[in-house]
């Protein structure tokens, strides 16, 4: 994917996102204009994450790692998994979507971090550009990159917190059984409420 992504292919993707959960709320409207992308048909992991507008909060977030299936699929699943499926909230109502703002992240690959002993991936973590994925066997934790920014965590605040989402001890990270891996983000997201989309 390298280091851009195209802002109307981004756009078009966010728009996709509020699409999906309008219609399953019931909302009719004539079909999307698709830009010239081939990068739609391309397989890549992306997250959809919901926020309220005023106050901003978490509202929903899901998403896809692997690129397992089409970009455009992915955005479109995600959208309706963070919509009504993310156990941590109740489903998106109708009236909520006018102070509901959406966001996509379209993720590159997951990279392993390789380190000699556990504490040296503290110097292969970048606050604010590395997403990051923890697995403790069956069990996996994963923060886009703009989750440490918003909470003010450093490296190891983020590694303790990504064990806990995990369902692991905080420490976790240090025992030397994890695996942890680090991706980038093509981040796209609406100023307002189905308002001007913007790369943050």
């Amino acid at each position: 994917m390298g280091e851009t992504f195209p802002m109307e292919t981004g756009a078009y993707l966010v728009r996709l996102a509020r699409r999906q959960i309008e219609e399953r709320l019931g909302k009719k409207d004539a079909p999307l204009e698709k830009p010239p992308s081939a990068l739609l048909q391309k397989n890549m992991g992306a997250f959809v994450t919901l926020h309220t507008f005023k106050p901003r909060e978490l509202r929903g977030c899901i998403g896809y790692i692997e690129p397992f299936m089409p970009l455009g699929r992915a955005v479109r699943e995600c959208a309706l998994h963070a919509a009504f499926e993310d156990g941590r909230f109740p489903p998106v109502q109708k009236g909520e979507l006018e102070n509901i703002v959406v966001e996509v992240s379209v993720l590159t690959p997951p990279v392993r971090i390789e380190v000699k002993s556990p504490p040296g991936c503290l110097k292969k973590i970048e606050i604010g550009k590395d997403g990051l994925v923890l697995e403790a066997g069956n069990l996996k934790g994963v923060f886009l990159p703009q989750v440490p920014l918003e909470q003010g965590w450093g490296v190891e605040e983020c590694l303790s917190n990504l064990c806990l989402k995990a369902g692991v001890p905080a420490d976790y990270w240090l025992w030397g059984n994890a695996k942890l891996y680090k991706f980038h983000t093509h981040i796209f997201c609406e100023e307002k409420p189905n308002g001007k989309i913007v790369k943050p």
